[in-house]
This record gives structure tokens, sequence and C-alpha cells, in this order.
């Protein structure tokens, strides 16, 4: 089905339903107004759909695994029903594990805990500190950091000529984003993907950015691994995702030491512990497991392959060409990009304002407008940096400093949005950015605790 098409049918492509669409919060200028949440980037609302699935489940709520009785059954029956689902969500293969995790950085955290002795790990500087900082906590294992590229066959290309040169041919690891978290840019992972393969090297994608706005297929991308976080996919009750290939999972001693992960313990005539671990899943997954955040996900994958990735993506796609259009018509706005402003996305864009202090501009669409935005470095700060043409600077009036107009900034703006977004939402963002740069803030602001706040 064609954008217009869509666009045609409202009933097609309304917005699924969230939590939180309904909140009023209070302007400084007097009134109220509707919450409108633009800051999916960070974390999305829930579903309404995950909400009262998790509410249905509630009160069955038990232990899961050994347990004998009824409730423990049921909600161990869930858990491992929830990995199902959401291996089927991911594409994975056969023999690919899906392993229960607390987020994003938890699971590249954990994939970077099992690397054998002597991988080198390959990541470009534009990830997210999620995907770029594990990597040299772990003993033996050295980094090589990648320029931003400014093209997909730039990126390509880099890695294949890193790779290449490496020395000597052991094991390696090549670390990408599928969609940025600061410009919302695709990243060229198929073709990134067979470029690793091809240099014996294997790749984990980052799909925090990806898996809310588009269908995702591990098989497909022929990565080996992929880690998402729930609190993005409108399940935030704090579960993440790793998976993919078994054998470097099962080789190497559990994430966590505990039960769940140890099949049996003996003691020894020494007076210590043999133990046996699990090697399933269950090897990386000590403690008690949040049965409620592995639902939660499961029902939200459910959510989205049931709306259609086709009319979501064609809906995201009118919402940001509307965000751009806007955006182009104000000449101190610029959008910050990698590949150019032709590079497909999903709905993540940052910008800088001339004449404009990031966080006071984000704190004037709060508190005029009731619209939430971020300021700041996203988390990314070398790509962020690199976007800028700015050095790293220390917090100062407003979060981190701010250019004088006519200067580079030094931070920026991020608006997000996805399947839960209304377009009056957008339209709102759209004119406030217009009136802000045309009329300034109506409100006096200052700083407190590094932020932009209103003043009293």
């Amino acid at each position: 089905m064609s954008v217009s098409a869509v666009a045609a049918d409202r009933s097609v492509c309304a917005p699924l339903p969230v939590l939180g669409r309904d909140v009023l919060v209070p302007l400084v200028t007097g009134g109220e107004a509707v919450y409108a949440a633009l800051d999916y980037a960070a974390s999305a609302p829930a579903l309404q759909r995950v909400w009262d699935d998790v509410a249905a489940y509630a009160p069955y709520y038990g232990s899961v695994h050994r347990g004998a009785g009824y409730l423990s059954q049921l909600s161990t029956d869930l858990f491992e029903n929830s990995r199902t689902t959401i291996a089927d969500f991911l594409g994975c293969r056969a023999d690919d594990q899906v392993v229960f995790t607390r987020s994003t950085t938890d699971s590249l955290n954990l994939l970077a805990a099992v690397l054998p002795q002597g991988t080198r790990v390959f990541v470009f500087e534009t990830e997210h500190h999620a995907s770029l900082l594990p990597w040299e906590q772990r003993a033996g294992v050295e980094v090589t950091y990648l320029n931003a590229p400014r093209t997909h066959g730039e990126a390509v290309d880099t890695l294949e000529k890193a790779l290449a040169e490496r020395e000597p041919c052991g094991p390696a690891l090549v670390c990408v984003t599928g969609a940025s978290n600061v410009t919302g840019e695709l990243w060229p992972v198929r073709e990134l993907a067979a470029a690793a393969h091809a240099h014996g090297a294997r790749i984990v994608l980052d799909a925090a950015q990806l898996a809310p706005h588009h269908p995702l297929d591990i098989a497909e991308l022929d990565v080996d691994w992929v880690a998402f976080s729930g609190h993005k996919l409108y399940a935030p009750f704090g579960a993440g995702v790793l998976a993919g290939r078994a054998d470097w999972l099962r080789s190497a001693d559990p994430y966590l030491a505990g039960g769940g992960a140890s099949r049996k313990v003996s003691r020894r005539t020494d007076g210590g512990v043999d133990v046996e671990w699990h090697t399933t899943a269950a090897r990386h997954e000590a403690g008690s497991p949040n049965v409620i955040g592995a639902y939660a996900i499961a029902s939200a994958c459910q959510a989205l392959t049931e709306a259609g990735f086709d009319t979501l993506v064609a809906r995201e796609r009118e919402l940001i060409a509307k965000v751009r259009a806007g955006l182009a018509e104000v000449p101190e706005v610029k959008v910050l990009s990698l590949f150019g402003d032709d590079a497909p996305r999903v709905g993540v864009l940052s910008f800088v304002v001339d004449g404009w202090n990031s966080s006071h501009f984000a704190a004037a669409l709060s508190a005029e407008y009731g619209i939430g935005v971020r300021d700041g470095l996203f988390c990314a700060h070398p790509l962020v940096r690199t976007l800028l043409g700015s050095e790293p600077q220390d917090p100062g009036e407003c979060g981190a400093p701010e250019a004088a107009p006519g200067e580079r900034s030094l931070n920026a703006i991020r608006v997000s949005f996805g399947a839960g977004t209304p377009d009056e939402h957008v339209d709102r963002f759209v004119r406030a950015v217009k009136e802000l740069v045309t009329d300034g803030a109506r409100w006096n602001y200052r700083t407190e605790d590094g932020r932009c706040v209103p003043a009293a």
C-alpha cells in the first residue's frame, strides 16, 4: 500500500493506543495541554495492549521454573512462550538462543562478557554508548574504533579495510546500530554483515532504535546477534533481549552466577563446590526472571506484528516528512545527518537552532507548549560532537554549554516519535518551533542543577 493510499484511510493508519495519550500537563503561560510525548527514542510509552495483557496476567503471577503450584506452572509457560514469540518476531534461526536481560546495555555487556580471549572488536564511533563502551571492559579484548562514515558505501569500505588489516586473524566481532539514536538514519546492516562474514568476523546488531519502527529478521540480515530493549518497544517493564548464536554463549562462564543458571551443584571433599551450568539461555539468566518484563515484550511484538509494519512504516514516513518540511521552513534550524537529507530513517531527528541554547529551547517546548523532547548529547557523545564539529566541554549553564549566536552549537535537540504518536503532536511541535524562533520564549528561565527551568 502506498503512503498516499494509507493517508486516504485514516482508520488504517491511526496511531496505536498508548498509555498517557490523554494526560494533561500545566503550562507556565496558564491552562493545560495534552502532553505531546516526542521522546520515543529514550523510552516509548507502553502500548495499551501491553498494559492490558500484563494487567490480565498479574493476578496469576507466580515463581518461574520448578514450582509445583498451578500459578508457577502457568507463569513458567508464559515466560517460555514469550521467548518463542520474540524469536518469531526477530526471525531467529532454529538453533539461536533468546536470552532475557535488563536492556540493550545489559545485552551487549553480556555479549562482551562471553567473548573468547583475543577477540578483536570493531565498532564505529557513531554508536550509542550502550554499544560503544562495553568492549574495553573485557580483559583480553582489543577494540578498534572506526571513524564516522558519510555514506553507506564508505561504512562498508571502512569496515572491510579494518578487518583486512587485523593481525592476527583470530576471533572478531563487529558491532553496529540498525538506526541511529541521534539522526534516525538506517545503517546498511545486511552489507556490513556480509563484509564481516567475508573476513571471518561475527556481527551484533544494536536494534534498540530499529525494532520499534521496522520489521527485523535476523536470518535475512544474516547477523549473528541482535540486542534491544523493551522500554523502547512500548514495553517499559525492565526487560531486554539478546538473541542469536548459541556457541559463544554456551562456552563462556555464566554472566551472573546463581540459581537458575546452575543445573547441578555438589560439594567437593576439599570443601568447595562443583557446578554444572545450563547450556540453554538459562545459563545467563541467573536469579528470579522478570516474567512480566518478558511477557510485556512478547505482547508488544504481537501487537506490532498484528498492526502490520507496512502500515506502521508508511504512517511514520508521513510524520517524518511533516517534521522535516516544517523544520525546513525555519532557516535558523539545522537538522543533523550523517548520510544526507535523502537517507532513509526512522522517526528520530536531531537539530540545532541558531542563537538558542538547546536546553533553553527544550525547556520552552515543555513549559509553554506541553511538548516533551530531549536535549544534550544523547548518550552518543562522539557522534554528536562529530556532527556539530565541537570538542568535549564541561557542563555549564542550562546543561551542556551552548554556543553564542552564529557560533557552533555544542549540543542538540532531539524529537522522536512512533506508532503511538498522533498527528496533532507533530503539528504542535512544528508550530512551536516556528513560534519560538520567530517570537522568542514567552517566559523567563533560569539554571537549576545544570538545566534550564522556568523561573518562578
